[in-house]
């Protein structure tokens, strides 16, 4: 990505270790820097998808002693905003049966139906070692003050 598709502070991340702590500190850390931009329309639903995504790292992506990255970038002229979960665990995440579908029992999965529900998309994307885990917000960009 080239300077002008995301000028200098229109990214934000910040590495969490495999703690369960670290998922409250993810959140805190997602809200500083949505409020940093300007960000209040969507808030509730990035601090949700932030704390599925980050949850789910923990609980299935993450090995002992190693963490997770979350980054949040601004894209599309600061329009689409962008949640990403980097973690080195192996399989690939997916949305559990709904219930009612004979699954009920069925554990795990159901934080992605909610990131399903808010987020504008998601999807998961390879990486060595690992997979991250992303999510998409269309926001309206603050008009310049002045």
């Amino acid at each position: 990505m080239n300077d002008e598709a995301c000028p200098e502070g229109w990214v934000r991340e910040r590495f969490f270790r495999r703690e369960r702590r670290s998922v409250p500190k993810a959140r805190e850390f997602a809200v500083e820097a949505l409020r940093a931009w300007g960000f209040h329309e969507r808030e509730a639903d990035v601090e949700l998808c932030v704390s599925e995504l980050a949850t789910n790292a923990l609980e299935h992506g993450v090995p002992p002693g190693r963490g997770y990255l979350l980054l949040l970038r601004r894209e599309e002229g600061g329009q689409v905003l962008r949640v990403e979960v980097h973690d080195s665990g192996d399989g690939t995440p997916r949305v559990a049966d709904q219930p009612g579908r004979g699954r009920d029992e069925e554990e795990g999965g159901r934080g992605l139906l909610l990131v399903d529900a808010v987020a504008d998309k998601w999807a998961v994307a390879p990486r060595d070692p690992g997979k991250i885990v992303w999510c998409e917000f269309a926001v309206r960009v603050p008009a310049p003050r002045g």
